[in-house]
């Protein structure tokens, strides 16, 4: 079937985009101007400009539009972030957060291997970066109140990745204003890589892969942080409270095992996709049209900050995917 067909079809109420990054933008915006809603997988887009046309597209026509982004619909970063708006640990102050996998580019990637090709929008930052960016953004920025937030000041430093030109390991530096009286700019580092590990035992052994700090205490996460299953809140007053976060699936018993790159989860857990599934279907029943965890206008911005980190770094990909059709029109 062709993508064409599918939009045209009068049964489907909403798409699911899972393409490259390079093909987000005319993909979403084919559903869109077909009158269909979507869930596009992260990163949004190739860049903000690219993002900020299909939301306004998305909002002229009055259709659902959201960001798949999946670790933010787990109960366990729902959690967290209770755990700061309700301010159990204080005011909170600053936050680190990694995601990187030792993945030995030159053995397991060709040239054309979408993590490397900058005609599919390859590099670490958009695949793996926009996870740690997401614990920043979303512990720093999501639990402020709405009328105060304030987009984020960027430094950065990528490594790129000699092959095919494209970043391998970035580093953020995120300053987030807020005003004295309620305790003044927060600060976000944000990193990733595909050549050393966040966790390089695969067990947990090197520690949490996010630190989130407070005047009252610390909450940490353990990797991998796209699908998180641990984590541990210390507070000042000597409570440690250690969770664990199963992905429920059929169970023991089912013979059917999920997994990720060579490894396999216990038999019959799942992955965790379903929670963002859940969301789309919930706001497309109460007539909603973002996610109620990462609106548009979110997506937006963490898309400038990604465009402001190639900036700093002359990191650019292909025009022909770069372009919007109003560039290409111009």
């Amino acid at each position: 079937m062709a993508y064409e067909d599918l939009v045209e079809d009068d049964n489907v109420d909403i798409v699911y985009v899972s393409t490259p990054h390079s093909h987000h933008y005319p993909n979403v915006k084919l559903c869109l101007e077909s009158g269909k809603n979507v869930l596009c997988e992260k990163a949004f887009t190739v860049n903000a400009a690219q993002a900020k046309e299909l939301v306004q597209l998305a909002r002229e026509k009055n259709l659902f539009l959201m960001e798949a982004l999946w670790t933010r619909y787990f109960p366990l970063s729902v959690y967290v972030r209770e755990a700061i708006t309700s301010g159990r640990v204080g005011t909170i102050m600053r936050a680190y957060a990694d995601n990187s996998l030792d993945l030995n580019p030159e053995e397991n990637f060709s040239k054309k291997h979408r993590m490397v090709n900058p005609d599919l929008a390859g590099g670490v930052l958009l695949d793996m970066g926009i996870y740690s960016l997401t614990w920043i953004f979303q512990t720093l920025y999501t639990t402020q109140p709405l009328e105060v937030r304030k987009a984020p000041r960027v430094t950065s430093s990528v490594r790129k990745y000699g092959p095919t030109g494209v970043d391998e390991a970035a580093t953020i530096l995120l300053t987030f204003p807020r005003d004295t009286q309620s305790g003044g700019d927060l600060h976000g580092i944000a990193t990733t890589s595909f050549r050393v590990a966040s966790d390089i035992s695969n067990n947990g052994a090197s520690g949490p892969a996010v630190r989130i700090q407070g005047s009252e205490g610390e909450l940490q996460v353990w990797p991998p942080i796209y699908r998180p299953t641990r984590t541990r809140l210390i507070l000042a007053d000597g409570t440690i409270e250690d969770k664990t976060w199963p992905q429920p699936g059929p169970g023991q018993g089912s013979n059917w095992y999920n997994g990720y790159l060579d490894s396999a989860f216990a038999e019959g857990e799942g992955y965790g996709m379903f929670w963002e599934a859940d969301e789309a279907a919930m706001a497309l029943l109460e007539g909603r049209k973002e996610g109620q965890y990462e609106g548009l206008d979110e997506s937006i911005i963490i898309m400038n900050v990604m465009d402001e980190v190639r900036r700093q770094n002359d990191l650019s990909y292909p025009e022909s995917i770069e372009a919007t059709d109003k560039n290409r029109q111009d």
